[in-house]
């Protein structure tokens, strides 16, 4: 199993270097708009022609949903913004255009929000590995606690590498651009999969506490068993809510629910294949 991990590790790492990440305007600046057209939608193209005889010509335009469109661009003021407004009102009055979003961030505001981002980030990173030797410090007479806090944080790296490499993809092909909402999707990722890593490792130390005679791989195996159950029980649920969230909740949260749905099942995936099997690795490595 490492090989597969291992191999969407390398496919997601690709994507991201090649094609990079998206920023939207939460992290570089600009102004973004969305808008429904209550009757029919007119062409993209038609929009597209209609704004390049204008002052917004250099704003982007691209479809959401089955009835909207997105214009991303630079920075606008209030003025300019009822400027963009009375474009598509007068040009496009028979589809009715009703402004159901917009957002303008500048540009030191959006390198503030990428700054405390990775901080964030950083921080969870350095709490977790903390918290799990503190948590497992009884253990420490059979393996070295800080060997679970490794396990868990290459877990957890694999867990946010994948929707990362995703995102990277979707921002190449269909403009998906990655704001602060997908930062709240990578946190919750990050505590999903810690919660099922600690279960797994929790129900280790009790079998070791307990007194269980038996290697320590085969411990850490009838452990996961015991876990498993519970482990797919809880995502699946959560698995159908997100899922639910993606068909038919609004686009401003579609893609949050898409990332959350690639990470919870990769944190499920990972606790058993990944943290776990690094684990014995580590203790064997250790033992000998």
């Amino acid at each position: 199993m490492f090989g597969v991990s291992i191999g969407f590790l390398l496919i997601a790492s690709v994507l991201w270097a090649k094609f990079g990440l998206n920023l939207g305007v939460d992290f570089r600046g600009g102004s973004v708009a969305e808008i429904q057209f209550t009757a029919q939608r007119p062409d993209i193209e038609v929009v597209r022609l209609a704004f390049s005889k204008t002052e917004f010509k250099d704003t982007t335009i691209s479809l959401a949903g089955s009835d909207s469109i997105v214009i991303r661009g630079s920075q606008l003021s209030e003025a300019q913004h009822q400027a963009l407004l009375n474009v598509l009102s007068t040009t496009f009055k028979d589809a009715k255009p009703l402004e159901t979003r917009f957002d303008s961030v500048g540009p030191a505001i959006g390198e503030e929000l990428k700054s405390r981002s990775m901080w964030a980030i950083i921080l969870v990173l350095f709490s977790v590995s903390a918290y799990i030797a503190l948590v497992f410090r009884a253990m420490g007479r059979v393996l070295n606690p800080w060997a679970m806090s490794v396990a868990t944080l290459i877990a957890l790296a694999h867990d946010v590498l994948l929707p990362i490499g995703l995102f990277a993809a979707l921002g190449y092909w269909m403009s998906v651009e990655i704001n602060a909402v997908f930062v709240a999707a990578a946190l919750t990722i990050m505590g999903y999969s810690i919660s099922d890593t600690v279960v797994v490792f929790d129900r280790v130390r009790e079998n070791i506490l307990r007194g269980m005679k038996a290697p320590f791989h085969e411990i850490v195996h009838i452990s996961v068993m015991q876990t498993l159950a519970r482990s797919i029980a809880t995502n699946i649920t959560t698995l159908l809510s997100l899922v639910a969230i993606y068909f038919f909740g609004g686009i401003t949260i579609k893609y949050f629910a898409l990332a959350l749905i690639v990470g919870i099942f990769s944190g499920a995936y990972s606790s058993i294949f990944v943290a776990a099997p690094i684990l014995v690795w580590m203790v064997k490595d250790r033992a000998r």
